[in-house]
């Protein structure tokens, strides 16, 4: 029996990178998967790829009206909703300084307030249903600094307290909520040229820049009945790069 069978899953920024492992993974474990995103063509391709258990919607995770049409599509298609992904996220690279309001907002909006309306829409859902799990994707860069990045990181760090709260308050019904923190994962997002993908990461433990699935497959864990005693954790997946002083000589 496949890990999550019989559960019903939605997948935020679904279309691409991160989202569309994750709802992969999700997929081969036995869920039936819901895949959001703006990029709708990107995202249909996807759940037409991974067949009759996967189906794509537009989703702007700052809308309350999208959201809802999100769950609604759950429940009539698949029967219910078990686990919110909350995956979706925007970044924008500049210095405190340069980083203008609106840039600002438009970071917090996508990734705070995105993952703040999921987490109540959807996870109502997941109340009806008896029960489940919320993963929020947040980032190293929710329990660190990241120079010229300064809206990413405080977005990240409100996602990382956000889940810890809503674990306290959901676990009376039966939801257990918990985080993950990737560090550098080789997605759309960072658009990383080959010879930074190749060279880019040597300084970490594990020497080399993550891939999505890896990411994924920590997902699927968290939204198993193998996580079953975990709540509101912090689940670092980042090659080592928060385990202590990086760029120091271990031989």
């Amino acid at each position: 029996m496949a890990r999550l069978d019989g559960l019903v899953a939605l997948v935020t920024g679904a279309a691409r990178g991160q989202g569309a492992a994750e709802a992969e993974a999700l997929v081969a474990a036995g869920a039936r998967v819901v895949l959001g995103d703006v990029l709708v063509d990107e995202c249909r391709g996807v759940a037409e790829r991974l067949g009759d258990a996967a189906v794509a919607t537009v989703l702007d995770v700052t809308s309350i009206d999208d959201w809802e049409a999100a769950v609604a599509l759950a429940e009539s298609r698949f029967g219910g909703l078990h686990v919110l992904v909350n995956n979706a996220g925007i970044v924008k690279v500049a210095s405190l300084f340069e980083t203008s309001l609106d840039d600002y907002r438009a970071v917090i909006e996508v990734n705070q307030t995105g993952c703040f309306l999921g987490m109540r829409i959807a996870g109502a859902a997941i109340a009806r249903a008896g029960g489940g799990a919320i993963v929020n994707v947040s980032s190293t860069g929710g329990l660190e600094g990241v120079p010229k990045s300064i809206a990413y990181a405080a977005s990240k760090h409100a996602v990382t307290g956000m889940t810890k709260t809503a674990a306290i308050e959901l676990g009376r019904y039966g939801i257990r909520v918990n985080s993950v923190h990737p560090g550098g994962v080789d997605t759309p997002m960072l658009d990383l040229s080959d010879e930074v993908r190749e060279t880019g990461f040597t300084f970490l433990p594990l020497g080399r820049v993550g891939q999505p699935a890896e990411i994924a497959r920590v997902v699927v864990f968290l939204a198993s009945e193998d996580a079953s005693y975990m709540t509101g954790s912090a689940v670092l997946v980042d090659g080592g790069s928060m385990a202590g002083p990086l760029g120091w000589n271990a031989d």
